[in-house]
């Protein structure tokens, strides 16, 4: 009897006459994106030929990013197989980012206050080559869509060597990446 009075005494203590419950629903995550494009419309920025000594030239871009995160922008190259006769080394180039200006037209376009870049093509195709040692960052806040503009400028020596003649550069890819 003693054992049975325990075993109802033990049961009946846990077994609580009074309950609360609560509980939180529908809990969900979703990933943001990280999207880049360009005003270029796949045109390259610059085809150049029959370049003379001391000719220069200049090309706007507006890069825009409709990433709903913030993000880094980086700017870097990458180039295909070399030529014989590479004239990079007598291309000076000058990198700048800032406002306005777009791939139609740099009307508009206003430096940021420092230059980006300068030196020559064969510089910037050997050590800007990923986003690791590209240039940069510009940080963009993830409210789409965020612009940056860039003038890319170049100069063929005045003084390029007369090996220089009928020379040319590989095919050389401007990328801009942007990370989160």
């Amino acid at each position: 009897m003693g054992l049975l009075l325990s075993g109802v005494l033990v049961w009946q203590a846990s077994n609580a006459a009074f309950v609360g419950v609560t509980s939180n629903a529908n809990n969900s995550w979703s990933a943001g994106t990280v999207n880049l494009t360009n005003d270029s419309g796949g045109t390259p920025m610059f085809h150049v030929t029959q370049m003379v000594p001391g000719q220069s030239g200049s090309r706007c871009i507006e890069i825009t990013s409709a990433s709903s995160v913030p993000v880094d922008v980086k700017f870097y190259t990458d180039v295909t197989a070399l030529p014989v006769d590479d004239i990079r080394p007598y291309i000076d180039i000058t990198v700048e980012d800032g406002t306005g200006g777009t791939f139609a037209s740099c009307a508009g376009f206003t430096p940021s206050g420092g230059t980006e870049f300068t030196g020559t093509l064969q510089n910037l195709t050997t050590t800007r080559t990923t986003y690791a040692n590209g240039l940069g960052p510009w940080a963009l806040d993830g409210t789409p869509p965020d612009k940056l503009s860039f003038r890319i400028s170049w100069q063929f020596h005045a003084d390029a060597p007369p090996v220089a003649q009928a020379g040319s550069t590989p095919n050389v890819a401007f990328i801009w990446e942007a990370q989160s």
